[in-house]
């Protein structure tokens, strides 16, 4: 039997590790600060990458592969960009048993190495937009790692664009925004507030920033996903240039985009309970299982024969896994599937087999009931569609319940502190209110949101004028 997950009211981050072990999803390397993604884990990764995947290519996007090293030389280049980078590289000094005439650094992100190639590829406005995608790893090195959510090494991926003008480019960059967006909301049934990242808090060496940020179980903030105008910083540096249609030469305009592994994260802490990791049906590679019970050995056939043909018949419809293993009590498979996540549990005994229905057992809200086998194939995909939609909804109450508009510093401070959530405050703009608020309560400007009215305010902590609110909040 598997050892006992903490309790996620005892200790979040405790329980957090203790569901991602014990579900099977990761596991420490022996390398420090990395991890191993488990088969269970590298699933649900995979079934990320090919939604993902598909939106990307049904939007124009492109796959391709550019090398893990980057030269020194190349990351020195845009003196913003190394700067954000430099505390969290590695550096290849050595190879084939010499030093080497320039060091090499292990891809942190692939700005650099890609536009080198960009620069000798686009000459002319109809080659483009370049749009292109790279599912790769890279690495940080991290001092405090926490398994998905920050590791030395990690896979993600990474789009990089070059287009024609500044609008294009901007189209580009708030269309990927969406693509998350829809993601995260329709797929992992996580609700996200969409918007823009502050100057201190955007990517280096970029324009703007927009992200997406959702709330997780202990009412932390995690930046789910990032999508960047670049402008014409990084093309100047590595003169990608290209004759526009009115025969001028022009620096071409950038965008860069990416989410990573931490969506396993964010999944384990936006869904999972003190029971386990609990997945959306369109996340989980096996949506349903159905587990066979008999007490006396002649009774075996019969069930098996029943359940395999049911099976059958579902496996059309929607992902279903038998489980049929006889070293296993029906108890401990309960257990080890509600750990595991799996949306919908289907028991079949002889009992049921007389009555010609089965057991339904939801892993959102642990309810069971009979279904009867005439209805078996529309229940089980009626039900997957009422988990989907309930957990995102579950989420989203969390998250509304949990967001407070605060405009009394020392009342946000006291809340921040004891409380936690989401604040809508006004703030001036001003870099320094910024630092100083974090400095004092840990929390950061998440993002400054779309989705608000354009309102008059004072800045919560220096009272000056304010045209918006932002969202102040702890992170991961």
């Amino acid at each position: 039997m598997k050892e006992k997950i903490t309790k996620r009211s005892t200790d979040f981050s405790r329980w957090y590790t203790d569901v991602i072990l014990q579900a099977e999803l990761a596991d420490y390397s022996p390398v420090k600060g990395c991890m191993v993604i488990r088969p269970n884990g590298y699933a649900v990764w995979e079934k990320m990458q090919s939604i993902l995947d598909r939106m990307f290519k049904e939007t124009g996007h492109q796959n391709a592969y550019f090398p893990l090293f980057i030269p020194e030389s190349f990351l020195k280049k845009e003196a913003d960009h190394v700067e954000g980078f430099a505390p969290e590289c590695a550096v290849v000094t050595y190879g084939g048993g010499k030093k080497l005439d320039e060091n090499l650094y292990v891809r942190p992100t692939s700005e650099t190495i890609m536009y080198a190639m960009y620069a000798k590829w686009i000459h002319s406005y109809r080659d483009l937009p370049l749009l292109i995608n790279q599912w790769a790893n890279v690495v940080r090195w991290e001092l405090r790692t926490r398994l998905f959510l920050r590791t030395t090494e990690f896979l993600w991926q990474e789009g990089h664009t070059a287009h024609a003008t500044y609008d294009e480019a901007e189209e580009e960059t708030l269309k990927i925004l969406e693509i998350y967006t829809e993601f995260y909301e329709k797929y992992m049934a996580v609700p996200v507030l969409r918007g823009l990242k502050t100057e201190s808090e955007k990517f280096a060496g970029a324009l703007r920033t927009y992200c997406v940020e959702a709330m997780m179980g202990d009412k932390k903030a995690l930046q789910g996903g990032t999508s960047h105008n670049l402008g014409q910083n990084f093309s100047k540096v590595f003169d990608v240039k290209f004759q526009t249609r009115e025969g001028k030469i022009d620096y071409v305009w950038q965008t860069s985009w990416g989410v990573s592994t931490r969506l396993i994260g964010a999944l384990v802490m936006v869904h999972g309970d003190d029971n386990g990791l609990c997945l959306p049906p369109k996340m989980a590679s096996n949506q349903a299982v159905v587990i066979p019970i008999w007490r006396e050995e002649d009774e075996k056939p019969s069930v098996l024969e029943v359940a395999n043909r049911l099976v059958r018949n579902l496996n059309k419809k929607v992902s279903v896994k038998l489980d049929d293993r006889e070293h296993y009590t029906p108890g401990w498979k309960f257990y080890e599937w509600e750990l595991k996540g799996i949306p919908l549990r289907i028991e079949l005994g002889p009992k049921d087999i007389e009555k010609e229905s089965v057991l339904f057992a939801r892993r959102d809200t642990r309810d069971k009931f009979q279904v009867s086998w005439d209805e078996l194939s529309y229940k089980t995909e009626q039900v997957l569609e009422e988990i989907q939609k309930n957990l995102f909804n579950r989420a989203l109450k969390f998250r509304e319940d949990n967001t407070f508009t605060i405009d009394d510093y020392n009342e946000f401070k006291e809340r921040n502190n004891v409380e936690g959530g989401f604040f809508s405050v006004h703030w001036c703009g001003s870099p320094s209110c910024e630092e100083k608020i974090q400095k004092e309560t840990k929390a950061t400007i998440r993002l400054i949101p779309f989705e608000q009215q354009t309102k008059q305010g004072k800045c919560i902590y220096c009272n000056a004028a304010s045209e918006h609110r932002v969202i102040i909040a702890k992170a991961y």
